[in-house]
């Protein structure tokens, strides 16, 4: 009761103010920092923070606020957001986040996907490989933009080119008739474009809805194929390979979010096996684990320096191995921000004078660990990826390749084991 009594605070006030201070601590985006800390105190989301500056009401109780504020003043010391608010999303899966254990990045998630073509071109049994990838939440929405936009821009042409014939027609034979005249086809023609608009997104939302309801374990809808078209292609369709379960080995797992999107987004299909050095990145992924329902057959983790826990009897089993290792050149990690080398450990971020140390050892380890056409996939420095390349055409591998982001930086170096090593 006594907290419905206290002065009403405006949402705009606590938003302005927190901005104000972020902005003086140097905070690059102060207001959407302001606003996501006070839906996680608020335990709200973000929209709801937006909807109530829109409509200028109050939210949060002293209790909230004062949480808050706390979370404010952490953030004002830079530490990253991350951290504060506990958690991240990371491609399909929310991933907890705690001090000691490296942020996962979106360039990561790239990594994941490089992981995932190989998987479903050379691995996975032709049923899984000829699956459609799996289209996150962002790229829907954008894509049903781009195709809505297409849509509305050509029903407006078809309608405006059908309104300058009717008119010259009309206005011809009719005059000054308000039946034939300009205006009134060019508004006919309006209402026509905005019908067809609203016909064609509403068909869209019904194939959405239809293709929701039917959805195989990756989320992919079910095509309703008529039965009898379908037996046809079964019978000429050459026999399905023998399905498997793909073996993929990470190194230096840190929160699991690399290991947990693939065994999550391909569950069934892949079985992981995740390694880390620091005893508190090995308790945060199990964590992560256990709140996806992941079991460790599924996911297991080890606590252990690089591969030096892999049994013998499963080197040269593995398919793939992966990594996004400490990559950082001693002499960049001085200019890093300050998120970074003030609270991220620097075991998981330093990568010795050309950030390339722990990169050598997983290239060394790659031939003992992959089966013959496996796949070695690392996340890197963008400066050191054509270094990187070259030691791995200097071992032996093949079809190496360098992986941009989607600011056209170097980020991802692959190659294929052609020759393994046989163990000692």
């Amino acid at each position: 009761m006594s907290d419905q009594r206290r002065p009403p605070v405006l949402i705009t006030d606590i938003i302005n103010q927190a901005s104000s201070q972020l902005r003086e601590a140097g905070i690059e985006t102060p207001e959407h920092d302001a606003k996501l800390l006070l839906a996680e105190a608020a335990g709200v989301e973000l929209r709801d923070v937006d909807r109530a500056l829109l409509m200028g009401e109050e939210l949060g109780t002293t209790g909230q606020l004062a949480v808050f504020r706390a979370m404010l003043d952490r953030r004002a010391k830079r530490e990253p957001l991350q951290y504060i608010t506990g958690s991240t999303q990371f491609r399909m899966i929310d991933v907890a986040c705690a001090p000691g254990v490296l942020i996962p990045r979106p360039e990561t998630e790239m990594l994941v996907e490089e992981v995932l073509n190989y998987l479903d071109a050379e691995v996975l049994s032709s049923e899984a490989a000829a699956r459609q990838r799996v289209e996150l939440p962002w790229n829907d929405e954008v894509e049903r933009a781009r195709k809505a936009e297409a849509a509305l821009a050509d029903e407006r042409a078809m309608a405006e080119r059908r309104a300058a014939n009717l008119t010259a027609a009309d206005e011809a034979a009719l005059g000054s008739d308000v039946l034939g005249s300009r205006a009134y086809a060019e508004e006919l023609a309006d209402r026509e474009a905005e019908e067809a608009a609203a016909q064609a997104a509403e068909a869209e939302a019904d194939a959405e809805e239809t293709a929701e309801s039917e959805l195989d374990e990756y989320g992919i809808a079910i095509e309703d194929t008529d039965q009898e078209t379908a037996s046809a292609q079964d019978a000429a369709a050459p026999a399905p390979a023998e399905s498997r379960t793909a073996r993929v080995l990470e190194v230096g797992c840190g929160t699991g979010c690399i290991s947990l999107s693939l065994a999550w987004e391909r569950r069934g299909h892949v079985t992981c096996t995740a390694t880390d050095i620091e005893p508190r990145a090995i308790d945060l992924a199990t964590k992560n684990r256990d709140a996806l329902g992941l079991t460790s057959d599924e996911v297991a983790l080890s606590l252990t320096n690089l591969v030096s826990s892999i049994p013998r009897e499963e080197w040269g089993t593995f398919d793939v191995l992966v990594s996004n290792p400490p990559y950082i050149p001693t002499g960049v990690m001085r200019s890093l921000p300050h998120e970074v080398k003030d609270f991220e450990p620097d075991l998981a971020l330093e990568g010795g004078a050309d950030g390339l140390d722990i990169f050598r050892r997983l290239l060394n380890a790659a031939p003992y660990m992959l089966r013959a056409g496996g796949l070695f996939a690392c996340e890197l420095y963008e400066g050191a990826l054509d270094a990187a390349a070259e030691l791995c055409r200097q071992a032996g591998l093949s079809d190496v390749r360098i992986v941009r982001d989607l600011t056209d930086r170097p980020r991802i170096v692959r190659a294929i084991v052609t020759e393994p090593k046989q163990r000692q």
